[in-house]
């Protein structure tokens, strides 16, 4: 069942992407996090890049409830992305379970690896993740 709502979220999000022939090459498209336990869909938006969550695991779900996030499907993780002249993509990722946003930075490190980097406070309690396309 997992395997072909992936197939149908991914199928979607690349045919819903105008201009974008190749989604390897872009970082818009379906992607996982580490754990599995979330995927975002990534969108072109007010000129810049913005990610949505399409679908959550039970225990996401259970986490966000748990710190007053009641919808967490369509929550927008990452807020208002712009791409400098290297690639990287700097905007807001929000945490749910935080109910805060902070500043952070993608960079398409591989056709299907996005990289996602961020620090709570300046360059402390910093953190990268490395979500997976998924196609």
């Amino acid at each position: 069942m997992r395997a072909r709502i992936l197939a149908a979220l991914a199928a979607g999000a690349l045919g819903a992407i105008p201009g974008v022939a190749a989604a390897t090459a872009s970082p818009f498209g379906v992607w996982s996090n580490p754990r599995g336990s979330l995927m975002i869909r990534t969108t072109a938006c007010n000129g810049g890049l913005c990610g949505a969550i399409v679908w959550a695991n039970g225990s996401a779900m259970a986490d966000a409830r748990e710190a007053g996030v009641a919808h967490l499907i369509g929550t927008q993780l990452l807020r208002n992305y712009r791409a400098d002249a290297s690639g990287t993509w700097s905007g807001r990722f929000f945490v749910p379970d935080m109910r805060r946003s902070f500043p952070s930075h993608l960079k398409l490190v591989a056709p299907d690896r996005l990289k996602i980097s961020g620090c709570l406070i300046r360059h402390y309690f910093c953190r990268s993740q490395e979500w997976h396309r998924l196609q």
